[in-house]
């Protein structure tokens, strides 16, 4: 987990046109999406067709996604964030709680960014795994370049899922994804792309890291 300082970040939307400005706390996030190996020792299973331990885990819900984010902090001895109330599944997030988490997706610009202001944190085939250079496939996590605050695969090689809903109101319970993946051209590859899918979805180009919400010392 990499410690996130605290910040400001401005979400912007090209169907709508518009954009906001959201302030972020400090929190922790995941140097990487979250593994095959590691899905697999937390959640019994393994989504998707490879076997390699060290590739991006995909195929994985939103649903799946935060089932193992609260099976993580059972393991760890943390309260977990989320509330899935088995009658619906409705998903309720206490943000009290020390747990692992989906970041927000404010919080995911801002890490990605990590202090920079264009369209990505370096050059794309330094920093990402896309279209033009993947091969038709997912790679090991950790094999390109980090940015600033030691993040890698921010961009490129999976999209990731954030908690927040996408315009609900046009779009209903459908989950915000960030940062491009490997089948992706370059365009999608950026830090202010954002994508949509139902959080019953699997999709194979998908998967997730984890945040925390804890006290830090640079903390506002």
């Amino acid at each position: 987990m990499v410690a996130v300082p605290s910040g400001d970040v401005t979400i912007s939307d090209r169907r709508t046109q518009s954009s906001w400005n959201v302030g972020v706390k400090a929190y922790l996030l995941g140097a990487h999406p979250i593994t095959r190996a590691t899905y697999s020792q937390v959640a019994g299973s393994r989504p998707g067709s490879a076997q390699a331990d060290q590739l991006p885990v995909e195929t994985v819900s939103w649903f799946n996604a935060i089932r193992f984010c609260n099976a993580l902090s059972e393991r760890e001895g943390l309260v977990p964030a989320y509330d899935v109330r088995a009658q619906d599944g409705h998903v309720e997030w206490d943000a009290e709680a020390d747990g692992f988490r989906l970041p927000t997706e404010p919080e995911w610009e801002h890490a990605c960014r990590a202090g920079t202001t264009g369209a990505r944190y370096g050059e794309l085939d330094d920093i990402a795994w896309h279209r033009a250079n993947s091969h038709g496939r997912a790679h090991d996590v950790g094999g390109k370049q980090p940015n600033a605050w030691g993040l890698y695969d921010m961009l490129g090689n999976v999209w990731e899922w954030c908690w927040d809903t996408y315009d609900p109101e046009v779009y209903g319970d459908y989950r915000v994804l960030r940062g491009g993946g490997w089948f992706d051209e370059h365009w999608s590859c950026r830090a202010s792309v954002r994508r949509r899918s139902h959080p019953t979805f699997q999709i194979d180009d998908v998967g997730f890291r984890v945040a925390r919400s804890v006290a830090l010392p640079f903390a506002r």
